[in-house]
């Protein structure tokens, strides 16, 4: 097959329809520390980490005073964030908790350490760091091996 995706295709961003403008941009902003790139008029915004043009859009075109969608539906499970080290990671976890945005659940899954939680839209976020790829667990023949152990919230925030 040649028509592979080449290595360094990445995701580039995730558009979310939101109820509240201003509150789904408190959350990304506020709480997970993206900044502000654009508004664009009252009813959509971009926000990027670094100087990118954006990683999240936020819309109400469709979505103005809506309702999560019920559980049980497709769509969206989670969106991702990946941060450069274990102590953004721990910094963004003090953030959350000073927030006091509950936290679902929080894992090592052997290639990274993940947080779990719910933006003020209920979409699932996770906030997770990478380990370095040779420090991956991987079995007798090199296949990845991920796992899913509990990972200790008291002890990397103690990093933050």
């Amino acid at each position: 097959m040649t028509d592979l995706a080449p290595p360094a295709t990445r995701i580039g961003h995730v558009h979310l329809r939101v109820a509240d403008l201003d509150r789904a941009i408190a959350f990304y902003a506020d709480v997970l520390g993206f900044t502000l790139t654009q508004r664009y008029g009252p009813q959509a915004a971009f926000l990027a980490a670094g100087d990118y043009h954006h990683h999240i859009g936020l819309n109400t075109w469709e979505s103005l005073g809506a309702t999560p969608p019920p559980p049980g539906h497709t769509g969206l499970y989670h969106t991702a964030f990946l941060y450069p080290d274990r102590r953004s990671l721990a910094q963004v976890l003090a953030r959350v908790i000073d927030a006091g945005i509950a936290i679902d659940g929080a894992a090592d899954h052997g290639v990274s350490e993940a947080i779990y939680l719910r933006d003020p839209d209920q979409n699932g976020v996770e906030l997770y760091r990478d380990r370095p790829a040779a420090e991956w667990p991987r079995d007798a023949q090199g296949r990845l091996q991920m796992v899913n152990a509990r990972l200790d919230l008291t002890v990397l925030l103690a990093e933050a």
